[in-house]
């Protein structure tokens, strides 16, 4: 406990036990303003002010003792799930969804759950269901929101943030005063990395991305430097900017020739960690550059966690928590759409425009 109001648990009190009980949300009647966002061929507009998602405790008739969640305020969007429609599933079970991640309010528990309550805030990590009116959820896929982080913050924070400590923390050993190189930094999970990298580790970051645009990005969010690798080679540019030393670590999600030139950038006892293949292409690492210089070639699939090592995949997401209240740390919004702009924001994503987090906002 953490003497905020009673029967209330913070962030840091969720890495033990949470059990399987499942939990339901709704929306509430109290606001929350959105962010403005560009419109194609025209000025920025303010989004209406939205309101969030609740609790109420009750036991759903599928389940006895599990908890429900009901109508969702924020749920990002993200580039690898996309779905043109839900794939079929077994009779009797609910019907698939859409959306990864989401923040909301409880709505009602089953009698069993113990770790939230009815108004409780939450962000899920729920790997599909995020965008719809209502989802029963498991307790143990749900984390409660710090008091003064908003609810599309803590909608962004789950999967990039949440990989970003991962990769940086428990895979790299990311040290103060360490560089860092960053690789597709005008993403959501680009843009994670230079945040925890830079204002969490205390690291030089050095931010590669395929414009200057995407580049004077990644520079405004806490990167020291940058590279804007469609006009110039990545790994002659890093060792300008390194006086010819390399890098300590390597975060790279394009894959190709670029996760390569970030291997071959690397210092003495480097490490370099693939967090995905946004490029599409595969590479076949070279063992020989392992050798030579000593080097580590790790990687993170942040879901996986969730399955093989749970208090891990919980400590970093309360990681992110803890830091976006403290101000340490701030998720990057890139675009809000309305639910039924849905299909405008898929395309805004597959198209390449987005920077940061997208997030449809359900209320």
């Amino acid at each position: 406990m953490d003497g905020r109001a009673p029967g209330r648990m913070s962030p840091a009190g969720r890495a033990g036990d949470r059990g399987g009980e499942q939990a339901r949300a709704i929306a509430a009647p109290d606001v929350h303003p959105a962010p403005p966002r560009p419109r194609p061929g025209g000025p920025t507009r303010d989004r209406p002010r939205h309101r969030p998602p609740r609790l109420r405790p009750r036991e759903p008739p599928e389940a006895a003792g599990q908890p429900r969640s009901a109508p969702l305020l924020s749920a990002p969007l993200r580039s690898s799930p996309l779905l043109s429609s839900p794939p079929a599933q077994p009779r009797g079970r609910d019907p698939a969804g859409l959306g990864m991640e989401f923040s909301g309010v409880v709505l009602e528990t089953g009698e069993n759950v113990s770790i939230v309550k009815e108004g409780d805030r939450v962000i899920c990590a729920s790997g599909s269901q995020a965008m719809a009116d209502e989802c029963i959820i498991d307790q143990k896929d749900l984390w409660q929101i710090p008091e003064g982080v908003p609810f599309q913050e803590a909608a962004a924070l789950p999967v990039s943030y949440g990989t970003a400590f991962l990769a940086l923390e428990h895979r790299a050993c990311t040290k103060p005063g360490e560089t860092v190189l960053v690789t597709a930094a005008a993403g959501a999970t680009g843009l994670a990395m230079i945040d925890v990298a830079s204002h969490v580790f205390q690291a030089k970051v050095i931010a590669a991305a395929g414009s200057d645009d995407k580049c004077r990005l990644a520079l405004q969010r806490g990167a020291a430097a940058s590279v804007n690798y469609s006009q110039v080679d990545l790994k002659e540019e890093v060792k300008k900017l390194t006086d010819g030393r390399g890098v300590d670590v390597a975060i790279d999600m394009v894959g190709g020739d670029v996760f390569l030139k970030a291997l071959r950038s690397l210092t003495w006892e480097g490490r370099i960690v693939t967090v995905g293949f946004s490029g599409g292409s595969i590479p076949s690492i070279p063992a020989n550059l392992l050798l030579l210089k000593n080097v580590s070639a790790l990687g993170v699939y942040w879901g996986r966690y969730k399955e093989q090592d749970f208090s891990v995949f919980s400590r970093s997401l309360m990681s992110a928590l803890r830091h976006t209240q403290e101000g340490r740390i701030q998720p990057h919004i890139g675009a809000v759409f309305k639910l039924e702009e849905v299909n405008e924001a898929f395309c805004h994503v597959t198209q390449r425009k987005s920077t940061g987090k997208v997030v449809i906002s359900l209320k």
